[in-house]
């Protein structure tokens, strides 16, 4: 991202040669990179550039996920490939539709691609801006990554009944679960917490327990660079005292494993602590569950997060993912049937994991995607289904998808597209609301108890909701070699065109003008002349 930057502001600052002065800068660069270039840290590195709005930079190609293939077996790595130059102009964006594994070792990775044009954003998409989707005071404070303890020895595997009922009773031992128990449906482990405790009471109230992290994690912290955790050793690395305070009371809330191949939520106890491998959303409410489980969520989480680990599965950030997420404001009745179907979802995985233990949440909605694209199902897919009842558990997701289609008062059958353009169009309008005080709290009692506007006296024309889409045309550069790049990104942008076609993309654009320079990039090979007479990039 270093070498990014340094490259993205020498192609802002290129100016060609002149009598009087050298060429500076560069037209374009161009970069090799892991696919983590889109992930949300990544990104505040292209956003500014992209988004500038005097001298802003454009991604004119892109292939956002491609394989690495490294001579023999190749390496578990995901890359993906930027191309960017100066000034508002469409690009083209790759994106993998088949992929497989070459018979031989030249032949590497074969791969298909379906290509787009238009305006390519940074976390490399083409569409729906969702990555400058802002996010919304009404979801604030309620979605927060599990723990992370720093140290096996917190862990227990069964205490003692004596142990146990003490310990539980105080709250220094927890019941906790993972991701991985999460998707098996498995019940909680034990572990050790002395969150707010200090090292003193910590030994008093709990000498057993207290021992065991004395002579298991104080030694393994020891080693770490961190003071917090070599210093305060017998409370986990990172506690989340905010996600303890939204979770406070709650009999239970909705949670989502991190990193997954599907984005499933579902209910956990609220005396459980989760780990880090999951994402802890402070909602009690099935109707809330049933929003975060449907397709119009799911498409958003997607496009707004990144893909991690050797599968390349979906990663969850909530900052990205849930905080800019705009929830519908269904009626008292909407709100109910969501409630009544969330519950429903819930239920019915729960009820089949408890009879079928090697049942996983991941073995059924892979079964469930086959069902969705008209696969067959046989052999241990059938066998999955049956346990499942994956049928009853489609019916289900069916119903949930129309219900919260009516309660944002959209029609049913919309492409992933169009449910994108929609939900980023009213994340917009949603941030203007709650710029003039009006914020649809989710748990308005948690997050609003005093029931107090949120919009200071004098604040409320400063929020900031993303450039505009300008619509003007470009103007004509003055010097050729700036008019050769831009006749040049116009016919990329059009595909094919005449002169008169090009020249309708400028400010006082001719065609008698842009003819010669259409002549010019054919003869360099950066464009052709088909069949019509027209030419084509």
């Amino acid at each position: 991202m270093f070498w990014w930057e340094k490259a993205a502001l020498a192609a802002r600052g290129w100016k060609p040669a002149t009598d009087k002065a050298r060429v500076k800068g560069t037209r374009r660069f161009g970069f090799i990179t892991t696919n983590s270039l889109r992930q949300t840290f990544n990104r505040k590195v292209l956003d500014p550039h992209l988004n500038d709005e005097k001298a802003p930079l454009s991604l004119v190609f892109a292939i956002p996920d491609h394989p690495w293939v490294d001579a023999g077996e190749g390496a578990a790595v995901r890359i993906a490939m930027t191309v960017a130059e100066a000034g508002r102009v469409p690009g083209r964006l790759l994106t993998i539709t088949e992929e497989r594994k070459g018979e031989t070792e030249a032949e590497g990775r074969p791969v298909v691609f379906q290509t787009e044009k238009g305006k390519v954003f940074a976390d490399l998409r083409i569409g729906a801006d969702v990555a400058a989707a802002k996010p919304l005071r009404a979801n604030e404070g309620l979605a927060y990554q599990g723990v992370t303890p720093l140290g096996e020895g917190f862990r227990v595997s069964r205490p003692a009944a004596s142990v146990e009922s003490e310990a539980l009773a105080k709250g220094i031992l927890r019941r906790y679960l993972n991701g991985k128990q999460f998707v098996a449906g498995q019940e909680p482990g034990y572990i050790i917490d002395f969150y707010g405790l200090s090292e003193g009471s910590a030994r008093a109230a709990a000498p057993h327990l207290y021992q065991q992290i004395l002579d298991l994690v104080r030694p393994e912290r020891a080693e770490k660079k961190r003071a917090t955790y070599r210093d305060s050793w017998w409370v986990f690395a990172e506690p989340r005292s905010k996600m303890r305070a939204a979770l406070s009371g709650l009999p239970r809330f909705v949670a989502t494993c991190r990193t997954a191949k599907h984005r499933v939520f579902g209910f956990l106890d609220g005396d459980i602590l989760p780990d880090a491998k999951l994402i802890a959303v402070a909602l009690r409410e099935a109707d809330a569950l049933a929003v975060l489980s449907s397709r119009h969520h799911v498409i958003w989480a997607i496009s707004s997060g990144a893909w991690l680990g050797v599968g390349n599965d979906a990663n969850y950030n909530h900052a990205q993912c849930f905080n800019p997420f705009p929830f519908p404001d269904p009626t008292n009745d909407q709100k109910a049937r969501l409630r009544n179907l969330g519950e429903q979802l819930d239920a019915h995985r729960k009820a089949q994991q408890a009879v079928h233990p090697k049942l996983t949440l991941t073995g059924m909605y892979n079964v469930l995607e086959k069902l969705r694209a008209k696969e067959r199902i046989d052999g241990k897919d059938r066998e999955i289904y049956d346990q499942g009842l994956v049928g009853i558990l489609k019916d289900i997701h069916d119903q949930i998808d129309c219900e919260v289609a009516a309660a944002y008062g959209w029609p049913e059958g919309l492409s992933n597209d169009e449910i994108l353009h929609r939900l980023v169009d009213l994340n917009r309008t949603r941030a203007a609301e709650e710029a003039r005080g009006l914020v649809r709290w989710l748990r308005p009692d948690y997050q609003n108890p005093q029931g107090r506007g949120v919009a200071a006296k004098g604040e409320q024309g400063a929020l900031d909701i993303g450039p505009a889409v300008s619509t003007e045309k470009t103007p004509w550069p003055k010097t050729l070699p700036e008019q050769i790049a831009a006749v040049r990104a116009a016919l990329h942008d059009l595909g094919e065109a005449s002169p008169e076609q090009v020249a309708r993309r400028f400010q006082r654009g001719q065609a008698r003008s842009i003819q010669p320079l259409l002549e010019s990039l054919t003869a360099l090979g950066q464009a052709r002349v088909t069949e019509t007479g027209r030419f084509a990039a």
